[in-house]
């Protein structure tokens, strides 16, 4: 009997690991790594001890709780890529009587897509005709809750419920849900210090597929067969990062933030092992009497090939922007490159925000 519940327990491993192996994607629901805010983006990423506003829940959802009263509304839109693909995102936040409530919704999508799979008909013949177009869209939804536990004021921890859609025209769509987990501790020397758990039980995603719009048959042998896998896990990722504001006078103050970011998988970055990668980032805020902000970035520092002379290199992904603030309303601006290279990988970030905090104190 006791052999039986051993073999009975290493079967039940052994099947767990297999089915694990199968639907564990790297790089699944990376849209919602990207951020939102334009001041974020200038950075590098590096608010995650800093950020204290209504953008807080792509970055630490604890930072909400900077929010001291009324509420903020942002908007935020980007385009990747030459326009090829855009990002949107909206979001609203406010305080309650015990801690702040915020909900925000993420787009990234590719519109006007061809799809050439009736190409070819199963004569092998080709008709333009049948060319039509498609979009393949990722959404979020995100309800948010930051307070201080115990009613300690030095710390703030914050929630993340998510809840993700995403549609790859009639070829595909599938439904996901995850959570995140955040934290902010400051210190009474003025140092604070962040971290967020992304996917923090894991983000599931169940997909449908259109076996009869994705496949294509021509002459007999079968194209574009549908994958066999019909869920997915997002594995965590934690992001740390330490920052201080630092007053050069009564006008101008720098803001920096270094930190890491590690991914539970082996990936391209610049120190990686097959339990998890590890990838620094900096980035620094430079504001003049908290109406004017320049800000620069660094971030995703990674380990690849040149595709043309095939050598390993480092490559890493600067960023930088402006920001302008009149009353309770800012306007920010950043610019990033992917990291491959090239003028082309460019993209723009617009973002505006609203405090009626602040339009309420004058």
């Amino acid at each position: 009997m006791y052999m039986m519940k051993k073999y009975l327990l290493l079967s039940l491993f052994l099947s767990f690991g297999i089915f694990q192996s199968q639907i564990i994607r790297k790089y699944s629901n990376e849209f919602l790594n990207i951020g939102a805010g334009a001041r974020g983006i200038a950075m590098g990423g590096a608010v995650i001890s800093n950020q204290d506003d209504v953008y807080s829940p792509m970055w630490n959802p604890a930072g909400l709780n900077g929010i001291q009263k009324d509420w903020q509304g942002a908007a935020m839109h980007a385009e990747y890529f030459e326009s090829i693909a855009k990002y949107d995102y909206l979001a609203y936040a406010k305080v309650l009587e015990e801690g702040v409530f915020g909900i925000s919704i993420v787009r990234l999508g590719v519109d006007n897509i061809l799809n050439t799979t009736q190409l070819i008909d199963t004569e092998g013949n080709i008709d333009y005709d049948k060319i039509t177009k498609f979009s393949q869209s990722d959404y979020a939804g995100i309800i948010s809750y930051a307070f201080n536990p115990g009613g300690n004021p030095k710390l703030d921890v914050g929630v993340n419920a998510k809840l993700v859609y995403r549609n790859v025209g009639k070829f595909a769509s599938g439904y996901g849900f995850g959570f995140d987990i955040g934290a902010i501790y400051k210190a009474d020397n003025g140092w604070k210090f962040g971290g967020m758990l992304r996917d923090a039980t894991t983000t599931v995603n169940f997909w449908t597929i259109n076996q009869d719009e994705l496949t294509t048959v021509v002459n007999g042998e079968e194209f574009n067969p549908a994958p066999t896998d019909k869920m997915e896990l997002t594995m965590p990722k934690l992001n740390v990062g330490a920052s201080r504001l630092f007053e050069i006078n009564s006008s101008i103050y720098v803001l920096p933030e270094a930190g890491i970011n590690v991914d539970f998988a082996k990936t391209a970055a610049l120190l990686s092992t097959d339990f998890a990668s590890v990838t620094p980032y900096a980035g620094a805020e430079l504001g003049y009497q908290k109406m004017i902000f320049v800000r620069l970035g660094v971030n995703r520092f990674q380990s690849i090939t040149d595709i043309e002379d095939l050598q390993r290199k480092v490559s890493f992904q600067p960023s930088a922007g402006i920001g302008i603030r009149y009353r309770g309303l800012t306007l920010d601006y950043a610019i990033s490159n992917s990291g491959i290279g090239g003028s082309n990988f460019y993209s723009n970030f617009f973002s505006l925000k609203l405090d009626m905090g602040e339009f309420r104190n004058d």
